[in-house]
């Protein structure tokens, strides 16, 4: 049976894309194929960015109160189509459709966000800084961007940064990833339907190439990125050798700290739906534990026995807490990862290995995994895993805690558990990781916050989200007057 094949988004209409190479977008828990995606190079790139670059002109031009009804419109029809799109990152990504449903709505919050662009990217201005001279600062567009997305948030990712470039007055072409590049199309086929003029929003299929296509166009103005801190650190070292705008969030290992005053159930609880959540394929998943003093025997067990009740399935059924990971490749790595913290010294005290799913025999599945034993030299403390495999170090107290987080390359997130006001302003004051929380295991912000990161988690100076992406994708023109 043939496989239905994706199509480019192209100055407002859908094209099939020119070459004999694709890829195969597999269904996780099912190993079957769904589609085909055509693995575009630099001709199709090109044709996008002449489309985004032709219409980018009139879009600047058009009043910000103006463009922001777009947004209203795509708010609306992002609200009736919701759960199809949901089920259908369900169904080429691995997530629960209960996490699907919570990407979507963060999907729709950063459009929500992208409504108030006439009050966002506003300017400042002082009279008389002369004798006569008053000077102004306005916010302009810049003219083409575009998002380089990752396969783990298939139809959120791009929308934290596509909402705020086009409202600001700029002309967009997305690169979803090959393996879950269908939840963009139907966000797509929304976006057409809420009118945007043609070339404002394209997509292009691809891999490599078109990435590479896009990094060195001459008309595109900047890029965002979102996947691995190798990949992240290539992205950005190219756009800016390209004399390119660039924000590339990438790789994690977060810590979730746990203090003897901590309330163990619900920290547990959080600790689950922060290492387990999305079979732990995000950039805020929790993968170490560090368990201060004499919490330590308690919180270990209490963390295999909730880990232990988690039920693991094809993320469409309702009771399922975990789904498989995203690819075979991906399940291979993971279980690699597994095997390297066995041979290292570590204790695996609950085995993700082998799990079987009724009904699904051939479907990438690992089971929850949590390690003890774990030392901060270790590969599993160091590296990013990627997928479902919590990491237990014992510490003596809350500075040996802080001791490993600061050792650790990547800052994206930390969490703390505490009861104490004092450990948790210590915590926030001074650990270097962008997305800081406190009582919570999902240091996630709000579509109005920026989605920050530091260290070997971040390459760039303005993150995704709110204020920042304003500031992004506009530059600031200094207007200075004089009338005689």
């Amino acid at each position: 049976m043939s496989l239905p094949r994706l199509r480019n988004y192209i100055g407002g209409e859908w094209v099939e894309a020119d070459t004999s190479n694709v890829g195969t977008v597999m269904n996780p828990a099912l190993d079957e194929p769904i589609a085909e995606v055509p693995l575009c190079g630099h001709e199709e790139v090109n044709a996008a960015v002449k489309a985004a670059k032709e219409a980018f002109w009139e879009w600047r031009c058009t009043p910000p109160v103006t463009r922001a009804r777009y947004m209203i419109r795509l708010k609306d029809l992002l609200e009736r189509d919701f759960e199809k799109i949901a089920r259908q990152v369900v169904i080429e990504n691995g997530k629960t459709i209960d996490e699907a449903r919570g990407e979507v709505r963060r999907c729709i919050e950063n459009v929500e966000t992208a409504i108030g662009i006439p009050t966002l990217m506003m300017g400042y201005n002082a009279e008389d800084v002369a004798e006569g001279i008053d000077e102004e600062v306005v916010r302009q567009p810049l003219g083409v961007f575009a998002c380089i997305a990752p396969f783990n948030f298939p139809a959120m990712v791009p929308f934290w940064f596509l909402p705020y470039a086009v409202a600001t007055g700029n002309t967009y072409v997305v690169k979803p990833s090959p393996q879950t590049p269908i939840s963009q199309s139907l966000l797509f086929e929304t976006m057409e339907e809420a009118g945007f003029p043609e070339g404002v929003v394209n997509l292009v299929n691809g891999a490599n190439e078109a990435a590479d296509a896009l990094l060195e166009h001459p008309d595109v103005k900047g890029v965002s990125f979102v996947g691995s801190t190798p990949v992240g650190r290539y992205v950005y070292r190219k756009a800016c050798e390209n004399g390119k705008r660039a924000q590339c969030q990438a790789g994690a290992k977060n810590c979730l700290v746990v203090m003897p005053d901590a309330h163990l159930d619900r920290s547990v609880a959080a600790i689950m739906t922060s290492a387990y959540g999305c079979a732990g394929e995000r950039c805020l998943a929790g993968s170490l534990v560090l368990a201060v003093g004499d919490v330590y025997e308690a919180l270990r067990k209490k963390l295999v026995d909730a880990a232990s009740s988690l039920k693991v399935g094809y993320g469409l059924d309702e009771s399922v807490h975990m789904g498989p990971v995203v690819s075979r490749r991906a399940q291979e790595r993971i279980l690699g990862y597994i095997e390297k913290g066995l041979a290292e010294g570590a204790k695996l005290i609950l085995d993700g290995r082998g799990v079987k799913v009724d009904g699904y025999p051939r479907g990438y599945f690992v089971g929850p995994t949590i390690f003890d034993d774990v030392s901060p030299s270790m590969t599993i403390a160091r590296d990013e895993i990627f997928g479902p495999v919590l990491g237990i170090i014992r510490v003596p107290d809350f500075e040996a805690a802080l001791r490993i987080i600061d050792d650790i390359p990547y800052g994206n997130a930390a969490s703390l558990f505490t009861s104490s006001g004092k450990y948790a302003r210590e915590f926030k004051y001074r650990v270097a990781a962008g997305n800081i929380g406190i009582n919570l295991g999902i240091a996630a912000p709000m579509s109005f916050f920026p989605f920050a990161g530091m260290k070997q988690s971040f390459f760039g100076d303005q993150h995704g989200q709110g204020q920042d992406a304003v500031r992004f994708f506009t530059d600031s023109k200094v207007v200075i007057t004089r009338w005689l």
